[in-house]
């Protein structure tokens, strides 16, 4: 009998154990400037370039991706040369 009890004690403890740890999320976060590339097309001379900050005006859209942030330069380079309103 005494045994029973203890095994139960045990199982019930085991199963409730999980609900008891304490859980941690790291977030990371990076500021926009950091690793962030945007197409960017002079609305004047309709030449793209690629730059570290999204433009606020009008004189410069971003292009390619419908709005995408790359994370590197390469990578934005190569989108660069698929983007049609940047290679005609």
């Amino acid at each position: 009998m005494k045994s029973a009890l203890a095994l139960a004690a045990l199982m019930s403890a085991a199963i409730a154990a999980p609900a008891f740890a304490q859980t941690s999320t790291t977030v990371t976060t990076t500021s926009p400037g950091a690793s962030s590339y945007y197409i960017v097309q002079d609305a004047s001379t309709k030449k793209c370039t690629i730059t570290h900050e999204k433009p606020a005006g009008a004189s410069m859209t971003i292009v390619g991706g419908d709005g995408t942030i790359y994370k590197t330069e390469t990578d934005a380079q190569s989108a660069m040369k698929t983007t049609k309103v940047c290679t005609q």
